[in-house]
């Protein structure tokens, strides 16, 4: 008998949701169509919904809107054409459960559908109305990080509705550390590092090798043990080799450093919902990170290395789940199996 699917909703902003969906969808054993803008042949590609501007932040400024939705601009054809393919979708293939990483809009649209939803719940002070709104319509929240990880104010109605799966990321085969590489990874997500820090910070700590992954400015004066390698097809594989990981709070970046059991300094980037902000105290107070809320002077290098390197690697371990992208897609696949059986119950 044909499976109907699941459709995976993937949010545009950064790369980690992408990553999240094609790993789970990797292992599981049910049919999954993905479902976001700039997916190409890889799914259901949907009109981009971003303003002229370029400028987003999952919220508009439009005075109209709803307390129940974060972005509902009036009169743009792209968000007008992407409820439509996604509706049309919906009618024509039947899905037995939506997973939505993240928006509360599509969460709502779906539901409208009669289709049952995954809510995947980000870190963060998440209490608005929008928010409160899609975790009740859904059917259970699925939350990318260890439940130790979760915000002190998070009601327990949310605690208790969330399966908290961490550990999705892609796993490097055994890779020597080498303790005198240190590693800054800078995501899709924010804006480029600032090439010019990097390089005095690198300069002021001569005995140690810098390597860059992602956008970076290109610095004046790049000091000899500095590398800037662009974007690389393995980020996991330079995780797992470096001594030390520098770089920002996303779900994706986390996952992996945790996965790798690497010492990490932590910088939090500004994310709606203070996102990251939430992660990175979290992950300092628990002893698996350095938390730093703004970049290092050079001469203060030296001292958060030690410090970083320091730090227990029993803290980090038991923040991770190496079984984690096994653990999500078994679950999903239950959460499907059960909507068919609850759908056959009822018909």
């Amino acid at each position: 008998m044909t499976r109907r699917p699941i459709g995976y909703y993937v949010h545009h902003h950064g790369a980690g949701h992408r990553a999240r969906a094609e790993a789970i969808t990797a292992a599981i054993g049910w049919p999954i169509v993905l479902l976001g803008t700039g997916l190409g042949a890889a799914g259901i590609d949907l009109a981009d919904d971003r303003p002229a501007s370029g400028c987003f932040d999952g919220m508009d400024d439009t005075a109209s809107r709803p307390a129940a939705l974060h972005y509902a601009p009036v009169g743009h054809e792209g968000v007008r054409s992407r409820v439509a393919r996604i509706a049309q979708w919906i009618a024509t293939e039947r899905p037995v459960l939506m997973v939505v990483d993240v928006s509360v809009e599509v969460a709502m649209l779906a539901r409208l559908a009669s289709v049952p939803t995954i809510y995947v719940r980000l870190n963060g002070d998440r209490s608005d109305a929008a928010h409160l709104d899609a975790f009740r319509g859904a059917t259970a929240l699925f939350a990318p990080f260890h439940r130790d990880l979760e915000m002190p104010s998070t009601p327990a109605w949310i605690r208790h509705k969330t399966r908290y799966l961490p550990g999705i990321t892609a796993v490097a085969q055994h890779h020597p550390r080498q303790d005198d590489h240190i590693l800054i990874v800078i995501g899709r997500g924010g804006p480029p590092g600032d090439g010019t820090a990097i390089a005095q910070a690198a300069r002021a700590c001569p005995e140690t090798h810098w390597r860059v992954i992602g956008p970076v400015t290109a610095p004046t004066d790049r000091p000899a043990n500095l590398d800037l390698a662009g974007w690389v097809d393995d980020p996991a594989c330079e995780i797992a080799s470096a001594g030390l990981i520098v770089g920002a709070a996303g779900d994706g970046l986390v996952n992996a450093v945790l996965a790798a059991d690497r010492p990490f300094l932590c910088i939090p980037e500004d994310r709606p919902f203070a996102e990251q902000l939430a992660t990175a105290r979290a992950l300092h107070a628990l002893g698996a990170a350095i938390m730093l809320e703004t970049w290092p002077s050079p001469d203060q290098w030296p001292t958060l290395i030690s410090q970083a390197k320091a730090l227990p690697a029993h803290a980090r371990k038991r923040l991770h789940d190496r079984h984690g992208v096994d653990t999500a897609a078994t679950w999903l696949a239950t959460m499907a199996a059960a909507a068919v059986d609850e759908v056959e119950a009822v018909a």
